[in-house]
């Protein structure tokens, strides 16, 4: 027998009262007499009824939901920041739907207005690179948007990360101080703005800083596997190249062990910086040395914003720059 839903009628019936004192005991409305209270909470443990979020959103013409596109769910580094908004949407009560986009544009614009036609109250975003056609839906949209750890080079969407060109001047520069002249480049899709835009721009600044010449040879570009950095190291090993910058840490493990199964030896032979300080840069051995960045925080202020954009607050700053550190572990010279 199929069983019946628990309407909030017929929690108004059995605790006779009205259904708007149901609705204030429901949304937490001070406004009630604890014996009323406590006689309707009773009756909505027994008949176990669960308030229609829709209709609720229909009511109040909010969903009460945030939308977050993320490229790849199995990577720490997303992970993390995940972990940051859930927590302050649970916190302003909002429920999240989280949508996988598999680093793919197409996929990317098919979630996005999936989670536009479920009406959902705002959207983080957490993609590397935002194509033509996904500007354009997000200005079309009424919808707020924020980037978490993303960058927007154009800045017309609010975003919370680090400076990503600073911290890879301060990266390939210790490289650079401990010795290495010849120091490679290794990063994603060269098209994503945070390797070919503010990552590359910061490879750059250090190389001049240390009155060294840019060679293209030095750039890298791959996917974001463990897979493409083993394969990277067969490349690395017998050439000229002492040291690397990595724009991810899943691609630096990869490298890292790479090498050390061909025999070079980390930091003596060859030293690594990777960019993210996710739970894969303590997990290697050696150790990665790694720029830190406040991966938690940065999710939880995206989402801290989000709130401001859609209870239409003021927002003092729409670009939000997060600080970084950078951790010396095994593999640089402390």
């Amino acid at each position: 027998m199929e069983k019946q839903t628990v309407t909030i009628y017929d929690v108004a019936r059995e605790a006779g009262v009205s259904m708007a004192t149901v609705s204030r005991v429901v949304n937490g409305n001070q406004n009630v007499k604890p014996a009323t209270r406590q006689r309707v909470n009773d009756v909505i443990n027994k008949l176990d009824y669960r308030p229609n979020a829709v209709a609720r959103g229909l009511a109040s013409k909010k969903s009460t939901t945030i939308g977050v596109i993320i490229p790849d769910v199995t990577n720490a580094y997303f992970a993390s920041l995940a972990r940051g908004i859930d927590d302050v949407a649970s916190m302003y009560k909002y429920n999240i739907i989280m949508e996988n986009s598999d680093e793919n544009d197409q996929k990317e614009m098919l979630v996005l207005n999936t989670l536009l036609a479920k009406q959902v109250d705002g959207i983080i975003f957490m993609g590397n690179r935002v194509t033509d056609k996904l500007r354009e839906e997000f200005s079309h949209s009424r919808t707020p948007i924020v980037f978490a750890g993303s960058v927007d080079d154009q800045q017309s969407v609010p975003s919370v990360s680090i400076d990503y060109v600073k911290s890879t001047v301060e990266a390939v520069g210790k490289l650079i101080k401990e010795g290495s002249k010849k120091v490679a480049f290794i990063s994603g899709s060269l098209s994503e703005p945070i390797n070919g835009k503010y990552r590359l721009a910061g490879y750059k600044q250090a190389l001049q800083q240390a009155g060294l010449k840019f060679d293209e040879k030095l750039i890298f570009e791959t996917d974001y596997s463990y897979e493409a950095g083993i394969k990277l190291a067969s490349q690395l090993k017998g050439t000229e190249i002492s040291a690397a910058f990595v724009g991810d840490d899943r691609l630096a493990a990869g490298v890292l062990n790479g090498l050390t199964d061909q025999g070079v030896k980390v930091p003596e032979d060859f030293a690594l910086i990777t960019s993210n300080d996710t739970q894969v840069a303590q997990l290697v051995r050696p150790q990665l040395t790694s720029i830190t960045q406040p991966l938690y925080d940065i999710g939880a202020v995206s989402m801290r914003l989000l709130t401001k954009l859609m209870n239409k607050e003021e927002i003092e700053e729409p670009i939000i720059t997060l600080p970084y550190g950078l951790d010396s572990r095994e593999t640089t010279q402390k």
